[in-house]
């Protein structure tokens, strides 16, 4: 998580906090790959597009999106959450 990240976290709606820690946790005990291919709960891990090519997008619900990118070492995969907000339609 980037320090940035972790100082908007303590400001975050509850819920959000919550969805963001379940989602840490089921990532570290089943694996990212693991979780993309169950789909989730309503999760929609998806690459993105543009100026954020290099990051992926989850659904920690209607409204709100983690951004996180991922670095493939070996057998491990390090995952770091660059950005939470409120989703813009």
């Amino acid at each position: 998580m980037t320090r940035f990240v972790e100082k908007q976290s303590f400001r975050l709606p509850f819920e959000i906090q919550e969805a963001l820690r379940k989602w840490m946790r089921t990532a570290e005990e089943v694996g990212i790959y693991k979780m993309r291919e169950t789909g989730g709960k309503g999760l929609h891990d998806e690459p993105l597009k543009g100026k954020l090519k290099g990051l992926r997008s989850v659904r920690l619900n209607k409204a709100w999106r983690l951004y996180y990118s991922e670095d493939d070492h070996s057998e491990v995969i390090i995952l770091k959450i660059e950005k939470v907000d409120k989703h813009k339609y």
